[in-house]
This record gives C-alpha cells, sequence and structure tokens, in this order.
C-alpha cells in the first residue's frame, strides 16, 4: 500500500463521517497509546540493567574515545577532563587551553573567528560550561578557575557579520573594531542563557542571574542582573561560596 492510500485511509478515519470510520479512529487512538502491563519486580530490574548497561556504555565511549579525540585538538592535555554527552563542536582556527579538573557539555560551540590570529580560549581549572553554550572567540577569551557557566549562554566575542548592510548583503566579515576579549576572573558564575558581549572583562566571584545579557564589564564581587546587566548590590565573601540560587532567591524574597 503506498503511503499516499495511507494518508487518504488516516484522513477517513479521523474526519469520522461514517460510524466504521469513527470506530476505526478510536481504535487506532487505543492501539497507539498501547504498551505492555508493567510488572513491577520484572521492570524495576530492566530499568536496573537499561541504567547500568547505558552508564557502562557511556563511561567506555567517554574515556576511550571521545576524551581522547578531544584532547589531541588541544595545545596541551587537560588532566582529568571530563566530557559528558560526547565531543564539543570546534568550528574556525581557535587555540585551545584548558586546565586540570574542568567540565564540558558535549552540547557546546567553541567558534574561532576566521579573520583573526589564533583566537585562544584558555580555560583555568575546576571550570563548568553547561548545554548549548557558544563560546566565540574573537581574540581571545579567558575564563579563570572555578567558573561555572550553566546552560545556553552565549560569549559574543565577534559578531560574525559587519554593521553595514551592503558588506553583509555582498558576505563580508565582521569588522577589528567589532571585536574584544572576553575575561571572566576566578569564581565567576553566568546563570543560564546569560549573553556577554565582547570587550567585557567580569571580576572575581561575580553572579550574573539568568537572562542578563553583560554589555559593559562588571567589578568582582557583586550580584548582577538585567538588560543590560546592572550591579544590584554587593555580595559577602560568604554568599561567593554559595550556589548561585542563594543570592537569587534573596533578592527576589527581599
Amino acid at each position: 500500500m503506498s503511503l499516499l492510500n495511507m494518508h487518504n485511509i488516516k484522513a477517513w478515519a479521523k474526519q469520522g463521517d461514517t460510524p466504521m470510520a469513527r470506530q476505526l479512529w478510536r481504535f487506532a487512538k487505543r492501539a497507539r497509546g498501547w504498551s505492555c502491563p508493567v510488572i513491577p519486580p520484572l521492570h524495576r530490574l530492566l530499568y536496573r540493567f537499561y541504567l547500568l548497561t547505558s552508564h557502562s556504555l557511556a563511561t567506555l565511549t567517554r574515556t576511550l574515545w571521545w576524551t581522547p579525540l578531544f584532547q589531541s585538538r588541544l595545545t596541551t592535555p587537560a588532566p582529568r577532563l571530563y566530557l559528558y554527552g560526547g565531543i564539543p563542536f570546534i568550528s574556525g582556527p581557535v587555540t585551545i587551553e584548558i586546565g586540570a579538573d574542568c567540565r564540558l557539555s558535549a552540547a557546546i560551540t567553541i567558534s574561532g573567528r576566521p579573520s583573526s590570529e589564533a583566537p585562544l580560549l584558555k580555560l583555568g581549572s575546576n571550570i563548568d560550561i553547561g548545554w548549548q553554550t557558544t563560546l566565540a572567540i574573537g581574540r581571545k577569551i579567558i575564563l579563570g578557575d572555578n567558573v561555572r557557566i550553566a546552560g545556553r549562554a552565549f560569549l559574543a566575542g565577534y559578531p560574525g557579520h559587519p554593521l553595514d548592510a551592503k558588506d553583509r548583503a555582498l558576505g563580508k566579515p565582521d569588522l577589528d573594531e567589532q571585536v574584544g576579549d572576553i575575561v571572566l576572573e576566578q569564581d565567576v558564575w553566568l546563570g543560564t542563557g546569560v549573553m556577554v558581549m565582547a570587550g567585557v572583562t567580569i571580576g572575581a566571584g561575580t553572579v550574573v542571574a539568568a537572562g542578563s545579557i553583560v554589555t559593559r564589564s562588571l567589578p568582582a564581587g557583586v550580584l548582577a542582573a538585567g538588560i543590560p546587566a546592572q550591579v544590584i548590590r554587593t555580595l559577602g565573601r560568604q554568599e561567593q561560596r554559595e550556589p548561585l540560587i542563594s543570592p537569587l532567591l534573596q533578592e527576589t524574597t527581599s
């Protein structure tokens, strides 16, 4: 039976113009939602077996495949590098230096500006970079020790296109004055969806709330939020050692 005939039968049954069509559509919906009845002892055992085998396979793939391949792209080995989910996507001529004990999601993008000479991504030690984060290196992006970057963040060291519409239409690259270094000093934490623009330095221990856009440099030891990001208040020494949610909750409930 052709796909066209199958589509016509499905449309006829779904419209339900006749008792037979309505009955056939009800049967199809029940069939679509059917599953094997749960047998708790058996399926709990099978579920644990599934977790064991999937985690074991992921561990073997990570240690024997993903990590060695990614390490070969670095200037020097990164001790105890932990990649989860695969290998980060890398494009452009970027030099990558990574310190010890870093954890990187496979669903991140590392992009070097094509028209720059050897853009540099330098990561310190004990750094987390989350899911769907993009690091676009114009000249340099430097992350200090203990930096945390949540998912869907964007460090935009270069825009990729010129401001002039005619130049964009002609496919010309961005201009040097549109490019800037990005520096996150040690202990900085960027929440989910934070964007950091070219030329920005964020001082040590500063926390940037989710969804903020950082267009200007921020001092050390503050909580910043908004579009553009503004300093909300200064963080105490103890707060700078606590999780991101703590100062954010204190701010929203005060």
